[in-house]
């Protein structure tokens, strides 16, 4: 093999490979011979004909295989030959070849940058923690208590609305005959809740405590019960009580509805959860102010093909979110009408393509200087946290990752991130900062919105750029009615026939 190299530009190279003519045929040869035995022919035992002969017959066939391999073999062996680790995939074509000559093709990479990591014992880090205090527990169980459904008995004369709860015995007959599972005492129903067959509830607006009522339903057709599938039924209803909706008591009898002993037990609880938030909070916080930190260590040149790779997905999330609201505001407006971001945005959405590079090759060559892996089972234990999103579906979910390495690759990605952000910190000087919750999330809040207002700005350029583009044609237009002429009168003769033609006309159609 030879190995030239034909440009040299930044982190860009180019190479052009020459491998000799013997030894495509030395390996064609072998792959001739790997088919000797599978091959029978006349006038010959089983595997033994001559391999000069399975060459004549099958060499060309093989030759197309023996290329793509040996391309893909020495490639690799020229880049690793030159110290080069490819940022993307190379960009790899044949010069030249013909049988009995030599192959040349040619390299064109890009390659990954090398630099120096900073010492990261010398990082500073405030590390802000937040206590979770009787408040915020109280807080987070009086949320949790005005999502619970609790009813108290209303006043006789009450009718039942949309969203009261009645209290009823019920039996359902079809054609005059009790069937099974139609019938229950005291049974509680929340009008509005779309709980029982659909017409059910609707017919008991209205009802008051010690009503009787014959509500007339049909099952649906694809009713679960093949037996009442499709069919009219009575349900001969008794009223014990209207319900109102009230206030759930926050008390041992509401920590006991989610199987907890007492309040305590709830607030023991709670206050796990509420800690376990408030450390996520502290430690988006850290990583955050972390990467920034980063940033401002490094500075060297990054891959072109990654920044661009990276930009075209910020870019096009960016229009998908312009699009998604300019359709919101205006239903009516075609997508060819809503402009892209001006050039001035692109700069800065390109700075961050390269911001994002940068740190991500800073990040990855730290975790492979210290050896830093994600196990199987950290991803198989990842893919078991999103599969249980999609209830009765997990075994799809698990085979849709297997069969999909990029899908796995983007998995894995973040999960690396984290342990290496982690690594960081243990070897960066880090310091604890009590702060309240508030000004946990107010922090993050304001760099949330720092990330939105730069969206904003891209969103409003945008419309700028379009209120700008309508004012310009409504100009256009105007200049070109002011050099139309004036349109003729019409002489009275002509106008009065043109009137009578349009009389006959309409006329006509009636």
């Amino acid at each position: 093999m030879q190995v030239t190299e034909t440009s040299s530009e930044g982190l860009k190279r180019g190479f052009k490979v020459i491998i000799s003519a013997k030894d495509i045929d030395l390996k064609i040869d072998a792959e001739v011979k790997k088919i000797q035995g599978q091959i029978k022919m006349p006038g010959f035992r089983p595997g033994k004909a001559p391999l000069s002969l399975l060459k004549k017959l099958h060499g060309k066939n093989l030759l197309g295989q023996v290329l793509e391999e040996t391309i893909n073999t020495t490639s690799q062996e020229a880049l690793a030959e030159k110290n080069i680790r490819p940022a993307m995939q190379p960009k790899i074509e044949v010069i030249s070849f013909d049988e009995g000559k030599d192959l040349e093709y040619s390299i064109e990479v890009e390659m990954t940058p090398e630099f120096d990591i900073p010492d990261l014992s010398k990082l500073k880090l405030d590390r802000w923690v937040v206590e979770a205090d009787e408040a915020q527990v109280m807080e987070a169980i009086t949320r949790i208590s005005a999502q619970q459904k609790n009813f108290k008995k209303a006043a006789k004369t009450r009718k039942a609305q949309d969203g009261d709860a009645v209290l009823m015995d019920f039996l359902g007959k079809i054609d005059g005959v009790a069937f099974d599972g139609g019938a229950a005492e005291a049974h509680q129903l929340e009008l509005g809740s779309n709980s029982f067959i659909p017409g059910f509830e609707s017919q008991l607006i209205g009802v008051r405590a010690g009503d009787e009522k014959n509500v007339e339903v049909s099952f649906p057709a694809d009713y679960q019960a093949e037996n009442l599938a499709g069919k009219n039924a009575v349900f001969e209803v008794k009223i014990h009580e209207v319900q109102v909706p009230a206030d759930v008591e926050i008390n041992d009898e509401m920590a006991k509805k989610f199987g907890l002993e007492d309040l305590a037990a709830l607030k023991k609880l709670v206050k796990e959860q509420v800690e376990k938030e408030n450390q996520g909070l502290a430690r988006t916080k850290m990583k955050r102010s972390l990467l920034d930190l980063l940033a401002e260590k490094v500075s060297f040149e990054v891959p072109e093909s990654m920044v661009s790779l990276e930009f075209d997905q910020i870019w096009q999330q960016l229009k998908t979110d312009i699009h998604r609201e300019e359709l919101l505001s205006n239903p009516e407006v075609k997508p060819e009408d809503i402009e892209e971001p001006d050039d001035e945005v692109r700069q800065e959405y390109q700075a961050i393509a390269e911001r994002r590079v940068r740190l991500g090759l800073l990040l990855a060559e730290i975790g492979q200087k210290n050896e830093i892996v994600v196990s199987q089972e950290e991803v198989t234990r990842q893919i078991s946290t999103e599969a249980q999103r999609y209830p009765g579906q997990e075994k799809e979910v698990f085979e849709f990752y297997q069969k999909n390495p990029q899908a796995m690759a983007q998995v894995r990605a973040p999960l690396f991130e984290e342990k290496v952000v982690d690594f960081i910190v243990e070897l960066a000087d880090v310091k604890d900062k009590k702060v309240s919750r508030d000004e946990l999330i107010a922090a993050i809040e304001a760099e949330d919105s720092a990330d939105a207002a730069q969206k904003k700005t891209a969103k409003k350029k945008s419309a700028k750029k379009k209120a700008a583009k309508k004012t310009a044609k409504k100009v256009t237009a105007k200049k070109a009615d002011a050099k139309k002429p004036a349109p003729k009168k019409a002489e009275p003769k002509k106008a009065a026939a043109q009137k009578d033609k349009t009389k006959d006309k309409t006329k006509a159609e009636k």
